[in-house]
């Protein structure tokens, strides 16, 4: 046994903008990597590879970071999002290397130990379902009259959130048991109501909080339709997510607050081991 069994998706394609990097997902997805590798401190790791549409240059970029016995490639043939988060549901849950699970995305950065401090949390608090790395701006924009619990664990802040979005640590007991409602992504749902029904929170049975713009009043409906059997059946599930954050999205308009993130990108790259799979070297600025 292992001490996390990962599931992480990656595509040559770049998504929106960019913090750094915005016209070169190569040395993008590097960068995000490398910062992974050292998130994950000294924890024992079996690491699924799903490279959708990939070049071999991104095979060889996740060998330099993860030795043979860690790391299982899967290649596809540009099947999309929503099919490489469903592969990413069939790995964790077949797989017998770990009880913890985590999906991973390829554009977030992490600080060092990141996922140290997160398989601590969730290992020694198990009222903890879902966790999260990144403190999402929607945290403190949508969040309205929303009641959090904070608790204070492993050196770090904790705090309870209504949603994010498709990177985070669960067990494989809870990912089996929800991964008919968690697979509604796959199927048309989005993140965010995928999670507003399982947390039940957002005062999402109260339409009066919804009906203040067009944009809550489509979330509610959508968080309905996908989710009714876990709103009305089911009870409600935490996920938690650390303050200040231990990660950020890679969009420009989305990186986790109270964090100089363009400092952590920078030392992060002077530190990082050479990789010399397409040539990549440390540009003059990031």
């Amino acid at each position: 046994m292992v001490d996390l069994a990962i599931a992480y998706r990656i595509y040559p394609g770049v998504s929106k903008t960019p913090a750094v990097f915005a016209n070169d997902k190569f040395r993008l997805s590097t960068l995000c990597l490398q910062s992974f590798k050292r998130a994950l401190g000294p924890l024992k790791v079996k690491l699924w590879a799903i490279l959708d549409g990939c070049s071999s240059d991104y095979d060889n970029m996740f060998r330099s970071q993860f030795g043979e016995d860690e790391l299982e490639i899967i290649c596809l043939n540009g099947v999309g999002n929503l099919a490489t988060f469903s592969t990413q549901i069939e790995i964790l849950t077949k797989q017998t290397e770990a009880d913890l699970v985590y999906f991973a995305e390829d554009d977030y950065f992490y600080l060092p130990d990141a996922l140290v401090k997160m398989v601590d949390f969730i290992r020694t608090n198990p009222d903890v379902e879902f966790l999260t790395p990144y403190d999402h701006p929607d945290q403190y924009s949508l969040v309205g009259k929303e009641r959090h619990h904070i608790r204070h664990s492993v050196g770090q802040h904790w705090r309870t959130s209504f949603s994010t979005c498709l990177t985070f640590l669960t067990t494989k007991a809870v990912l089996t048991r929800h991964q008919r409602h968690i697979r509604t992504y796959s199927r048309g749902n989005t993140d965010y109501s995928m999670w507003l029904a399982l947390t039940q929170k957002f005062s999402i049975f109260n339409p009066r909080v919804h009906s203040l713009s067009w944009y809550t009043v489509k979330l509610w409906l959508r968080t309905w339709y996908w989710g009714y059997k876990q709103l009305l059946f089911d009870r409600t599930h935490q996920l938690w997510g650390p303050l200040p954050s231990l990660a950020t999205h890679m969009e420009g308009t989305c990186l986790a607050p109270l964090i100089d993130w363009q400092a952590e990108f920078s030392n992060a790259y002077d530190e990082s081991l050479e990789v010399s799979v397409h040539g990549v070297s440390k540009p003059e600025t990031l």
